[in-house]
């Protein structure tokens, strides 16, 4: 059997036996994968000529930005060709540090597809935290919005040094940092380099240092987007339900994309949260929230 077979043929299970768990429990087994690619062999075949909306960002100016299955696969495949240009291998680090947005999301299709490994990081980093992060996290290349700019550009120079500097700011940016908007120009058409497994590392990351150092903890390429049938199941997600997430980039709960393409549904992210947002919100009707 094919490994996306196996794949849907858990997730149909557990969609199926939704209200009964004993049943679900019983029936239940993990599909045995090995090259299994989540984004390529899942997403995109969810994706193909899937007009239905897969991510729906409301940005704090009020601005939208919505877009289909479709045009997440398309734009993902653009995203990992000029990953490539960039000179992104398989098992490369990549700090992302960015907010809810869309390239946030093409990013993360696009590593997957890669196979090189992000490392999710939130604005509140110190000059410190972003330091220790990038020289334990083995980091490569940078990935930021303009908040995170002014943050790495305070850094000392040792520090980012050889580092691979992008920015999603778009404008005139400083010669040493690259522009992520270019990746628009890239083919719309991927074909992945290298093969991944299911046990190479697909995510990285850090604790959040309440009692002590930070520890660095990895997913794989199974771990997360497969492993997220269970979040699936306990959220009891629907095919065409939408969820509202306000989570904040850099903490693994924020990663609800595996757990809501599972089942073919819609994201609705939000840069904060407000009372006005939320009533806001209510018109779309949410299934659930985090």
């Amino acid at each position: 059997m094919r490994e996306l077979d196996q794949f849907l043929n858990a997730r149909n299970l557990l969609i199926k036996q939704r209200t009964n768990y004993d049943a679900a429990y019983a029936e239940f087994s993990w599909p045995k994968l090995d090259t299994f690619n989540w984004a390529i062999d899942y997403f995109d075949a969810i994706a193909q000529n899937n007009t239905a909306p897969a991510l729906h960002i409301v940005e704090d100016s009020g601005h939208q930005s919505l877009l289909s299955y479709e045009e997440l696969s398309k734009r993902s495949n653009q995203v990992a060709n000029w990953l490539i240009e960039q000179g992104v291998r398989k098992s490369d680090r990549i700090l992302l540090m960015i907010g809810n947005e869309v390239p946030l999301w093409e990013t993360m299709l696009a590593a997957i597809k890669l196979g090189a490994v992000l490392i999710p990081a939130t604005h509140l980093l110190s000059k410190d935290d972003l330091s220790d992060r990038l020289q334990r996290g083995k980091v490569r290349h940078i990935m930021t919005n303009a908040t995170g700019m002014s943050k790495i550009n305070d850094l000392p120079a040792d520090s980012v040094k050889g580092l691979n500097l992008i920015s999603v700011a778009g404008g005139v940016l400083p010669s040493e940092w690259t522009d992520y908007w270019l990746s628009k120009l890239a083919s719309s058409s991927f074909t992945q380099p290298e093969p991944t497994r299911v046990t190479d590392p697909l995510l990285e990351y850090f604790t959040s240092g309440t009692t002590s150092k930070p520890k660095l903890v990895q997913h794989t390429q199974q771990s997360y987007p497969v492993g997220h049938l269970s979040t699936m199941y306990w959220l009891g997600l629907q095919q065409g339900d939408v969820h509202w997430t306000i989570s904040s980039p850099g903490w693994a709960k924020h990663a609800f994309l595996f757990t809501t393409t599972n089942v073919s549904m819609g994201l609705i992210f939000w840069q904060s949260w407000s009372s006005t947002k939320s009533m806001h919100c209510a018109h779309h009707r949410p299934s659930g929230a985090c």
